[in-house]
C-alpha cells in the first residue's frame, strides 16, 4: 500500500484519468473530491464490504438476491474552484 501525506487543496493523479483532491480536513475526517471516467467504479470501503457479504450470502440460495439498499450522500461546497 502506497501511502502519501497530502494537505487541503492538493491532489493525487492516478493513471491519467483520475484526480484524488483533499477538500477538507477536520479533526479526523477527510472531505476528498474524485474526478474519474464513468465507468471507474467508486464505493467507500464499508460499503463495498457490505456488498461483498450481501452476494455471498445470496450465492447458494435459490431465492432472489436481496438488494442492497442505496444510500447517497452528497456534499457540494460553492466555495471551491471549478477546473
Amino acid at each position: 500500500m502506497l501511502v502519501l501525506s497530502r494537505k487541503v487543496g492538493q491532489k493525487l493523479v492516478i493513471d491519467d484519468n483520475i484526480t484524488i483532491v483533499i477538500n477538507r480536513i477536520a479533526g479526523n475526517r477527510v472531505s476528498i473530491g474524485i474526478e474519474a471516467p464513468n465507468d471507474v467504479h467508486i464505493m467507500r470501503g464499508e460499503l463495498d464490504k457490505i456488498r461483498r457479504e450481501f452476494a455471498e450470502g445470496d450465492a447458494g440460495s435459490e431465492q432472489p438476491a436481496t438488494p442492497l439498499p442505496f444510500v447517497a450522500e452528497f456534499e457540494v461546497d460553492a466555495n471551491l474552484p471549478v477546473n
